[in-house]
């Protein structure tokens, strides 16, 4: 058989099948909830497993396609927007330290991608040789340490003045006004109007607006709200047309009191 995903529209799990291993079962929730997502995946592997003769070893645990995903198959993680500390130059002495402690890091798309619009994309290295509990503790506090230190680099931001509200300010008009927006020069201008929001410097969109952008930014979501397969400069025209749609709209209602 070949591959196939399997979703619940009712709730935030999935489960790939034939893909790198025969099963893969993931769940996505928002925020630092890695208990939570850990809590609904680990019911639906329990299930399953009472079903499926999973490959499993006494001594090794899980026995997976890939070496580095055996004992446990955990694999933990978390999508931060780092821009302070790229900004302030300190992402490389943060990632440094985090890959000692056991956590590696990627781009939005996962494995090999690039790092575009200042998010990463923070995993667990280790999956043998400890229980699902500890492995889920030690990654929760080491993305809360990486957490710390972006926010100790946006106090530090804060006092830059005209400079960094420029930086947020032009981000926020060409999004404004842009006729044409390829994807990573949006994800970084999207970037600034994020920090804008966190730093309080724009009271608008809210960061659930910003986060939905950047997922309905994407090619195969324009090509779905276009009715057809765009070319690369329809989609560039029609990414920045969504955008304006979304920023005039927030900006409307912020103006209301609609929305903060």
């Amino acid at each position: 058989a070949g591959p196939a995903l399997l979703a619940w529209p009712d709730a935030p799990v999935s489960a790939m099948v034939n893909e790198e291993d025969h099963l893969r079962l993931q769940c996505l929730v928002s925020g630092l909830s890695v208990v939570d997502a850990w809590s609904l995946v680990d019911r639906l592997d329990v299930g399953l497993g009472s079903e499926l003769p999973l490959a499993f070893h006494h001594d090794f645990g899980y026995l997976t396609s890939c070496p580095t995903n055996a004992g446990t198959g955990l694999r933990a993680s978390a999508l931060v927007h780092l821009p302070a500390l790229v900004l302030t130059k300190e992402i490389g002495r943060v990632l440094e330290g985090m890959d000692r402690l056991g956590l590696t890091h990627r781009g939005v798309e996962g494995e090999g991608s690039r790092f575009t619009g200042n998010f990463f994309q923070l995993s667990n290295q280790t999956t043998l040789g400890r229980n699902e509990e500890d492995l889920i503790e030690h990654f929760g506090r080491t993305v809360d340490r990486v957490v710390e230190k972006e926010r100790d680099a946006r106090q530090v931001l804060l006092n830059a003045g005209p400079r960094m509200e420029d930086l947020i300010w032009r981000a926020c008009g060409l999004l404004r006004h842009a006729r044409l927006l390829g994807y990573r020069d949006f994800s970084e201008l999207l970037s600034g109007v994020r920090l804008g929001v966190s730093l309080g410097v724009l009271k608008a969109p809210a960061i659930g607006s910003l986060n939905r952008m950047m997922v309905f930014a994407q090619a195969s979501h324009l090509d779905e709200a276009a009715g057809r397969a765009l070319s690369a400069e329809e989609r560039r025209c029609h990414r920045a047309g969504y955008v304006r749609t979304v920023l005039r709209d927030a900006g409307e209602a912020s103006t209301s009191g609609a929305a903060p």
